[in-house]
């Protein structure tokens, strides 16, 4: 097993320390239980939130060991060519550490503020992945895409990682978890996705990873599985931890979403291992722990209390 750790991104105007943010990170590393940390993207929201690529950034260079990943860039609202070229920066400067997760976003997102049409966005989709891919790896990439139209250009410095950082995707419907195993080199179950719907995904991922001659692992060639769980520990009081993380949700969001509240893992320290060990007998591989409050707190309380128990 591995587990990751969020990085810390909800800060209000004036609420960032720089201080707090390097030891936040001396403190997960110092631990040795923590393989990575992980960001989010939610650029349009009621919630205050950095940005993932930047505080991705910020973090590799508090960092020295921590992998960097986010999960997941909404792809379609990015161009292809400048997220090639910051994530092959960023896997540069910290010395191949960036871990990079894609998703569509599905048919939602707020394509019209980015000046995108909202429609073909799964061709979108796929195609920047694609592009994305030929930068990395190419010394001179022709493209002749349906949006997307390249003829003998370079980038470089590559990533530092060859072939290149490893693709995670995320999505929850059968069709996308098909298409991502197809696209992508790990599957990583969303925070809003209920254990036993990850399961399911899971299956499927296994069953497409199998079909194309693959393992589902770590390892050189192998394609990896993690998920996201958003936690609260209460040290007496279950119910309390279940009402804080609620209340945190819905700030996030804007509003009660229900399902999301009931993916959330929440409780006392027991019966939160006992729910953890639930993810990853579902097959998590690994887990990335996310608190939504008292956040250096649940960081440290995850190292030294949660995962010992989980071994």
């Amino acid at each position: 097993m591995r587990f990751a750790i969020s990085i810390p991104q909800f800060f209000g105007d004036g609420e960032f320390s720089p201080a707090d943010f390097r030891a936040y990170f001396e403190r997960a590393e110092a631990f040795g239980v923590y393989e990575s940390a992980w960001a989010q993207e939610m650029t349009l929201g009621p919630s205050p939130q950095l940005a993932p690529l930047e505080a991705m950034t910020y973090a590799a260079a508090c960092t020295s060991s921590l992998r960097l990943g986010c999960t997941v860039f909404v792809t379609t609202l990015h161009s292809p060519v400048q997220l090639a070229k910051d994530l092959a920066t960023l896997d540069q400067v910290s010395g191949g550490r960036v871990e990079a997760g894609v998703g569509s976003g599905g048919p939602r997102r707020p394509f019209a503020a980015y000046g995108i049409p909202a429609d073909r966005y799964l061709a979108r989709f796929t195609e920047g992945i694609r592009l994305v891919k030929a930068l990395w790896t190419e010394p001179s990439v022709t493209f002749d895409g349906e949006f997307w139209q390249l003829k003998g250009v370079a980038m470089e410095p590559k990533p530092y990682q060859k072939p290149h950082p490893r693709l995670w995707f995320g999505g929850s419907a059968e069709a996308a978890v098909r298409r991502g195993v197809r696209l992508c080199d790990g599957f990583f179950g969303a925070g809003s996705s209920p254990t036993a719907a990850f399961a399911t995904q899971v299956a499927t991922a296994r069953a497409v990873v199998a079909d194309r001659g693959r393992r589902v692992g770590f390892g050189p060639g192998e394609f990896p599985i993690a998920k996201r769980v958003y936690i609260a520990i209460d040290p007496s009081d279950g119910s309390r931890a279940r009402q804080r993380i609620n209340d945190a949700l819905a700030r996030m969001y804007g509003h009660r979403v229900p399902a999301i509240e009931s993916a959330a893992i929440a409780g006392t320290l027991g019966e939160c291992a006992e729910a953890v060990r639930a993810v990853i007998d579902a097959g998590a591989e690994m887990v990335l722990f996310t608190p939504l409050f008292e956040v250096p707190e649940h960081m440290e309380q995850i190292a030294t209390e949660l995962i010992p128990r989980l071994a």
